[in-house]
Parts: structure tokens; sequence; C-alpha cells
């Protein structure tokens, strides 16, 4: 990599840039407008049964839920590869730029999706490449962190970086509420989502050049590569697994990661269904929680961050996992009571303040917590390809398992189930603590 001052002001800007550019994929497209729009337009066109697919009729909370399983699949069997590469070759900027074009264009591109009887495979073609271009970003954002900033800052600096994530999704989620608003008033439902896809792709785009500007570009390992790209991509792939089968600690964190990751990342991006399906509420109501869940989650990942310099990281973790469990139990109690007729709509606000005080958290100290067990190496972008294809895999076990219960029994019993990863994940906590006492460990 070229040569770069850690802890550089101007460059810990420009990276936390990129979490306001991509965050309003996640938080605004996969959480808020098109869950809620793709449910509209699928009933209005469809009824109350199921959407036709390939051949194949499904349950529309489920084909969207199988949509991210997909998605979140094919990037996990692409990524090992493509940061491996981007190691070898110095090029790790270049794959964080396709895939943010990728993801960019393919959200603008949601705006040609509608009615009134909708294209359902050019609307998911566009969701799976939209969600393709922010995970595929992600590993080689994420893996810029440890080779810019010294591990005593990472906490902070991660948390950082979410928080301007969530501000800047609030600023475009209130635009899109007035869209919808606006277009409302005229008779016109599916505008103002519509127009709001395509502000995600030029927001997301357009922010990340401040970002692209400023990262530094890697240096290139090898002049030629007498095994080949494929070869030499797996090569650099058993050398990670080699090294992580020596680090205990990191491999106990990793596996409680993967469990806890298929609900924390499940919860986050099947909320505003269960709003809507289950509970019912109205799509102004919807719009209005996910934007205090992105409030409340700036200040809780600045919390957590603060907390975990106190308390350690494990132990942070820990805590939040045990809130995780609780808003699973809670989330099923008010569906029953929605069942018996309250009116459940303060008890979501609840849900959504206490969603809102862990989400960004875990996520950020996880990132950070990673970065810090890594060894030394400079094949950060290999090491945290093996972190988000641990995470990806996770969210597809997960979503699938959540779609799949769904389908059959329901989807407050599938929230339900995602208790058991949650156990076994502060199961997998409990074990890494007890290897961190024996160890000599950053955190």
């Amino acid at each position: 990599m070229a040569d770069v001052t850690l802890n550089n002001p101007r460059t810990i800007k420009a990276w936390c840039m990129y979490d306001w550019a991509n965050s309003v994929y996640n938080l605004v497209i996969t959480t808020t407008f098109f869950p809620i729009y793709f449910a509209g337009i699928t009933s209005s066109a469809y009824g109350e049964g199921k959407v036709p697919f390939l051949g194949r009729y499904f349950k529309s909370s489920a084909l969207y839920d199988y949509t991210l399983a997909f998605a979140y699949l094919a990037i996990a069997c692409l990524l090992p590869l493509l940061s491996s590469i981007a190691d070898a070759r110095g090029n790790k900027k270049r794959f964080m730029q396709f895939f943010c074009y990728l993801g960019g264009l393919a959200c603008s591109a949601m705006f040609w999706f509608k009615g009134p009887v909708p294209n359902v495979t050019f609307g998911v073609g566009c969701f799976i490449c939209a969600a393709i271009g922010y995970i595929g970003s992600l590993v080689f954002y994420n893996s810029y962190l440890p080779e810019i900033v010294e591990p005593q800052l990472q906490d902070r600096v991660s948390a950082r970086g979410y928080s301007m994530g969530y501000l800047g999704s609030v600023i475009l989620q209130v635009i899109g509420f007035a869209l919808v608003i606006y277009f409302s008033g005229k008779g016109d439902q599916t505008s103002g989502p519509r127009y709001t896809f395509l502000l995600v792709g030029l927001w997301w785009i357009g922010f990340a050049q401040i970002t692209f500007r400023a990262l530094p570009n890697p240096k290139i390992k090898f002049g030629q590569w007498s095994t080949g790209a494929l070869a030499s991509g797996f090569i650099e792939l058993k050398k990670v697994w080699e090294q992580l089968k020596k680090l205990t600690l990191l491999k106990w964190f990793l596996t409680s990661f993967f469990f806890y990751s298929m609900g924390v990342q499940t919860v986050m991006l099947a909320a505003t269904l269960f709003g809507a399906q289950v509970l019912e509420l109205p799509t102004d109501k919807l719009i209005i929680t996910v934007v205090l869940i992105q409030l409340v989650g700036i200040a809780g990942a600045i919390l957590i961050s603060r907390l975990s310099e106190k308390y350690g990281n494990l132990n942070m973790l820990l805590w939040v996992i045990i809130v995780w469990i609780l808003i699973c139990v809670s989330a099923y109690q008010v569906a029953n009571l929605k069942e018996a007729g309250v009116n459940v709509e303060f008890h979501f606000y609840g849900l959504a303040i206490a969603v809102g005080l862990v989400m960004g958290g875990v996520q950020s100290l996880s990132r950070s917590t990673y970065s810090k067990l890594l060894p030394a190496t400079k094949d950060t972008a290999s090491f945290f390809s093996f972190y988000d294809v641990t995470e990806k895999i996770a969210i597809v076990i997960g979503i699938f398992t959540f779609g799949y219960i769904d389908e059959e029994m329901g989807m407050k019993n599938s929230v339900l189930s995602l208790i058991a990863f949650f156990v076994i994940g502060a199961i997998g906590l409990l074990i890494a603590k007890r290897v961190s006492r024996l160890e000599v460990s950053l955190i």
C-alpha cells in the first residue's frame, strides 16, 4: 500500500463519508421504501394471493427474503476471490468503485419498476444487483480501517462511520417521505418511492467520490502471476485460512459473530415487513419509525463504542446480544397483542427505539473488534473478505430461515426463531472471553 500516515484526519473523514454515501441503500431501500413498495405494488397487481416469479408462486414477503438471501449468497461466493486478487494486484479501490457504481445504478433503475402489472423479474433483478453492489463494496471499504487508523482509535472511527451513515440516511428518508406525501396528495401512490430510488443511486455514487479521491491506492504485491488470477486468489485465501486456524481467540469471535449476525441482520432487513404485514401499520408511520431508528442509532453507536472502552469489546457485545434476545421476545408478544385486537402502534415505537440503540453498536463494534484481532498483515482485504463472507453466509441462512418459517408458520414465529441464533452467539462470546484471559489481546 502507498505510504499513509495513520490517523490522518482527512483520510478518516473521507473513509467515513462512504458510510454516509452507501448507507442510504441499506436503510432507505432495504429497510423502508422498497419492501413497502414491493408489497404494495404486487398486492395491487395480484391481490392478496401469491406473486408469480420464475414459474412459481411466492408469498410476497417470503419472495423478498429469498431474493435477499440469493444476493448475499452470490456475493459470498465471489468476494473471497475478488478480495484476494485485490490484495495481490493492489486494486481494491477499483473493486470498491465497481461495486459502488453497480449498486447505485441498480437503485436508480428501480425507478422503472412499476405497474399496473409490474415486471417482477426486472424489479427483483435490480434489487439483487443493488444488494450485490452494496455488499461487494463494503468488504473493500472495511479493509481500509486497520490501514488508516491505529488500533486504539478503531472503535471510535468505526462508530463515527456508522453514525454518519445513519445521519445521511435520515436526511434522504425525510426527502423520500416528502416525495411520497407530495405525490400521494395528487393521487399517485407510486411516484414518490420511485423517485426516492432514483435519488438513492445518485446520492450513493455522488458522495462516494469524496471517498475515492482521498483513499490511498495500495501497492501491487506481485509484478506478474505465473499461476493466473484464479489460482493466485485461492492461494491467498488458503494463507488466510492457515493463519486463522492458529488464532484461537479470533476463531471463537468469528464463530460467535457468525451466529449472532444471523439474528441481527435478519431483524434489520425484515423489520419493516413485520410492521407492515404483521402489525398492519400504515406506510407513513412505518417511515417515521425507521427515521426514529436511525436517529437513535447514531447515539447508540457512539454510546456503545464509549462503553466498550471502559468495559471491553467482548463484554459489551455480550450485553448487546442479550438486548437483541429481549427485542425478539418482545416483538413476538407485540404480535400476539395485535392478534388480540390491541393497538400496538406505540409498542412498535418502543421496539424501534430498542433496535436503534443496539443496531449500529453491534455492527461498528464487531467490525472494530475484528480489526483489532487481526495479525500483522498487509493482506487486509483477504482477511476482511473472510469476515464479510462469514457475515453474508450468516445472513443467507438467517433470512432464508426467516422466509421459510414465515411461509409455513407466520412471520411472528420467524421472529421468535431468531432467538436460537443469538443464544449460540452469546455462548461463543463467553468462550472467546475465556480464551482472551489466556492470550495477550488488544481488547
